[in-house]
């Protein structure tokens, strides 16, 4: 593609790297990321992506903007108190960067939509809070054939993974085989998290994201990254492929998407 001289002179930074070049950011344009969820994780990784020159988001998000979110959840503001999430997200980033097609879901996802929706899209990010979500984000990326960015994060400390089916590798039924019973890890809402914290974890996962688009260094396959903001310290986890896994492995009994409670995306 020919780039347009402001393109040249927005994206100079990448296209002077040997590793991403003309040839890169073309591919960073042509690409399509979905991210569930425009709050604290999805905030960072979503501004960063538009940055890059991701051609085309996804943002999937049923919130709307409250005061108590701005605290990490930097792609609002107080002006949008009360605004839908995703809308709000989509305005920021038209602002930030106009190469980029924002596409806005502003409903719930469940095991009912789900696949439709991630069907379009090349990556996805999870930036939701909840077992139940995850679980149905990494069935549906197994299904759909999608790599999966996952971001969690809880109090000083965040993790961050990438589990991709079309490459054999584990997915996070591999880790987590079953979500926890309700009421036995509290939300953020009732443990508190630090909110720069949701800055290094989204920023990590859009950082997955562009080197999977770009086919550059090693992605978190097969390893779990582990964030203590208390001791500014990180620490990688390999993650093996569960051979009983009921998802993934030759035994698998998952055959569709399972429907737990609390089937949200709020973050």
């Amino acid at each position: 593609m020919d780039f347009t001289e402001e393109q040249i002179e927005r994206y100079s930074r990448h296209i002077i790297l040997p590793e991403v070049g003309g040839k890169g950011q073309e591919k960073l344009l042509n690409a399509k990321v979905f991210v569930l969820g425009a709050g604290g994780l999805g905030s960072p990784a979503l501004m960063y992506l538009a940055a890059a020159g991701i051609g085309t988001l996804g943002i999937a998000d049923g919130d709307h903007v409250d005061l108590s979110n701005l605290q990490r959840q930097i792609i609002h503001n107080n002006e949008r108190i009360g605004m839908h999430k995703a809308l709000s997200a989509k305005k920021t980033i038209n602002e930030l960067n106009p190469d980029v097609n924002v596409i806005t879901y502003e409903e719930r996802l469940t095991a009912d939509n789900i696949r439709e929706v991630l069907r379009d899209y090349d990556i996805i990010l999870d930036g939701s809070d909840n077992f139940p979500t995850r679980f149905l984000m990494n069935d549906a990326c197994f299904f759909e054939g999608k790599p999966l960015v996952s971001g969690s994060m809880f109090r000083f400390e965040g993790q961050v993974a990438v589990f991709d089916p079309t490459n054999g590798e584990p997915c996070y039924r591999c880790l987590y085989p079953e979500p926890p019973p309700k009421g036995l890890v509290p939300s953020c809402q009732e443990a508190g998290v630090l909110g720069a914290l949701a800055g290094v974890i989204g920023v990590l996962q859009a950082v997955e994201a562009i080197k999977i688009v770009l086919g550059k260094g090693k992605p978190l396959t097969g390893s779990l990254l582990i964030f203590d903001a208390l001791d500014m310290s990180f620490r990688k986890v390999k993650v093996g492929k569960d051979p009983v896994c009921a998802l993934c492995s030759d035994t698998a009994t998952i055959k569709e998407l399972i429907t737990y409670e609390a089937e949200v995306c709020e973050i």
